[in-house]
């Protein structure tokens, strides 16, 4: 069985193996290749106000430079008590995106940010925006969005080892294990709650289906 390529404009490991995971459940040839993959190429800066603007110029930028179908996603956590932030500023909150330890950073400013605030106020939840773009047969981009959302709290120290990003400091409502953070989960467990796990099962039919 030949392999179909998507490309996924991230070089976040865990991302790419996260988002070929889910796809290959539609689609089992499916092999999902990142930005380490392909010829470099300049990366659309994300100064979209929206998790789907920022999701839509990745796709549209990973298409035009490796004519492969192009998924992008765009997620970040919002938190009720900081009016909803950092939201599309997630993975830049503490300053550093090219800093190693960037996750590390960021989580400790969150933390810091609510240091006063009681358990009853940590609501937030983490929202995610995944773009879809590929040639059409007018030879113009043919683009989908989907979105995905998965509410929870935050709380006062990092747990686990898994995941990435804000993890470490997340409780998600609908897990049958409450007191666990998204970074204690299995893959699968996470997958079948999570924002992006919750959007890649809605478009993965249709990235599927371009190889028909």
């Amino acid at each position: 069985m030949a392999e179909h390529r998507v490309f996924l404009a991230s070089r976040n490991r865990k991302k790419i193996e996260e988002m070929e995971r889910i796809l290959r459940e539609h689609a089992p040839d499916v092999v999902v290749v990142g930005l380490d993959d392909v010829p470099a190429y300049d990366e659309p800066v994300e100064d979209q106000p929206s998790f789907e603007g920022n999701a839509l110029l990745k796709a549209r930028a990973g298409l035009a430079a490796t004519g492969l179908p192009s998924l992008a996603d765009d997620s970040g956590l919002c938190v009720d008590a900081l009016n909803g932030m950092p939201g599309v500023l997630s993975a830049r909150w503490a300053g550093q995106p090219g800093a190693a330890d960037k996750d590390d950073l960021n989580n400790r400013l969150l933390l810091a940010q609510l240091a006063d605030v009681p358990d009853a106020r940590r609501s937030a939840h983490f929202e995610c925006a995944v773009a879809f773009a590929r040639p059409g047969p007018d030879g113009t981009a043919a683009e989908i969005v989907v979105h995905g959302r998965m509410s929870g709290r935050v709380i006062r120290e990092p747990r686990g080892e898994g995941g990435f990003g804000y993890d470490v400091l997340f409780v998600a409502d609908e897990h049958q294990h409450p007191e666990r953070t998204s970074a204690e989960l299995t893959p699968r467990e996470k997958d079948a709650i999570s924002h992006r796990g919750r959007a890649l099962r809605e478009i993965a039919p249709l990235v599927a289906a371009t190889f028909r």
